[in-house]
């Protein structure tokens, strides 16, 4: 067996066992620190709305292009007033995109490329995407979103409880948060790819977390019926015991995303990827440390409130502080050290002299 497969074995069965569950504030103050440079991110930089939302024009050049990526930005800059968002697309031709663009003033944009490519303005491909076809891309999304996230509470609620539920919708919001703010951050252009992508991470991050409540609910069954675990130390086994699956996914399916992203986007310079493969790494890896870090903390934390869940801890607790008296009896007994309020044995006066006196009007032995 491999190393980490062993070592799954061991969490499973409890042999090993990590406590995320007491180091919850920690987890918790980290996710709000990031939570809040993402906020920061959004509310100063901003997101960077691509034309489909935005609404402009969009050119392509005939194949093999002499011009380089930076001129024709410039060309496009000059021309129009505006960035300009220049792809180089496999067959060698150039995709121009240019956003805030209307009708009349794509005309004039197309005529002023034209001559500066030294192109036949007939041979320059225009697009025109307006506006109102973005405002509608993202209101669909907004609405899935939120039809999304009423069913995901419904569904939780009745499937295991509403405090798991809770959970798990603090637990998506912390995702999507993280996953916008780093996109305002990084800079990467918003499209249409970016919204599927982030609503694609929803289940993944859902999946994981489920995984954790189902283990979760098994192991509480008749949870008040038993003074060996608390709430508490049964979450923790259940992170444990998930844990080497959970990464095992997520690596998974980081492996294909990174490619996409860090290859494809990067190496490769197909920029049309990035816009998804971003949303999908982020939203991935925030899944998974939000199922572990998040949301089972958090359901830790409302069922603790309980007053059965608090009569249980008062007795685990008493429990647990007899049987370390116990033992600790039994080290000072097997040790020979005197028990809790038994005073040593002091030897008395009378009883040095009944020492000194013993023997003494016995016959020795010897005869006369």
């Amino acid at each position: 067996m491999s190393k980490l497969g062993n070592l799954g074995a061991r969490l499973h069965r409890g042999e090993v066992s990590y406590d995320f569950i007491g180091k919850r504030k920690i987890w918790y103050g980290v996710s709000i620190l990031i939570t809040i440079t993402a906020i920061l991110g959004l509310a100063v930089r901003g997101l960077n709305m691509g034309i489909d939302f935005q609404g402009g024009a969009v050119f392509t050049t005939p194949t093999k292009m002499s011009a380089s990526v930076a001129q024709v930005e410039e060309y496009a800059h000059d021309a129009s007033g505006h960035e300009a968002v220049v792809q180089k697309l496999g067959n060698g031709s150039l995709r121009i995109q240019i956003a805030g663009l209307d009708t009349a003033k794509s005309d004039q944009v197309k005529q002023t490329l034209a001559k500066d490519l030294k192109l036949d303005p007939e041979r320059l491909n225009a697009d025109l995407v307006g506006p109102s076809w973005g405002e509608q891309i993202a209101n669909k999304a907004w609405q899935g979103l939120a039809i999304f996230m009423v069913l995901v509470v419904i569904y939780l609620a009745i499937a295991f409880e509403w405090r798991m539920a809770i959970a798990a919708l603090v637990a998506l919001i912390h995702d999507i948060t993280i996953t916008v703010g780093i996109y305002a951050l990084v800079g990467f252009e918003v499209t249409p790819g970016t919204v599927i992508g982030l609503l694609t991470i929803l289940g993944y991050s859902l999946y994981d977390t489920v995984v954790v409540f189902d283990s979760l609910k098994e192991q509480t069954k008749d949870i008040t019926k038993q003074t060996r675990f608390t709430y508490s130390d049964i979450a923790n086994h259940s992170i444990n015991s998930t844990l080497v699956r959970s990464i095992n996914t997520t690596v998974v399916a980081l492996l294909p995303v990174a490619g996409l992203l860090f290859i494809g986007g990067g190496f490769l310079g197909a920029g049309t990827l990035n816009d998804i493969s971003l949303s999908l790494f982020v939203g991935l890896a925030a899944g998974a440390y939000s199922s572990i870090f998040i949301a089972t903390p958090l359901v830790a934390d409302l069922k603790e409130r309980e007053p059965a869940m608090k009569a249980l801890r008062k007795r685990v607790l008493a429990k647990r502080a007899q049987a370390a008296a116990g033992e600790a009896e039994e080290s000072r007994s097997a040790t020979g050290e005197p028990s809790d309020g038994a005073a040593p044995a002091v030897v008395g006066p009378r009883d040095q002299s009944a020492t000194r006196n013993r023997g003494r009007g016995r016959p020795s032995g010897k005869r006369r």
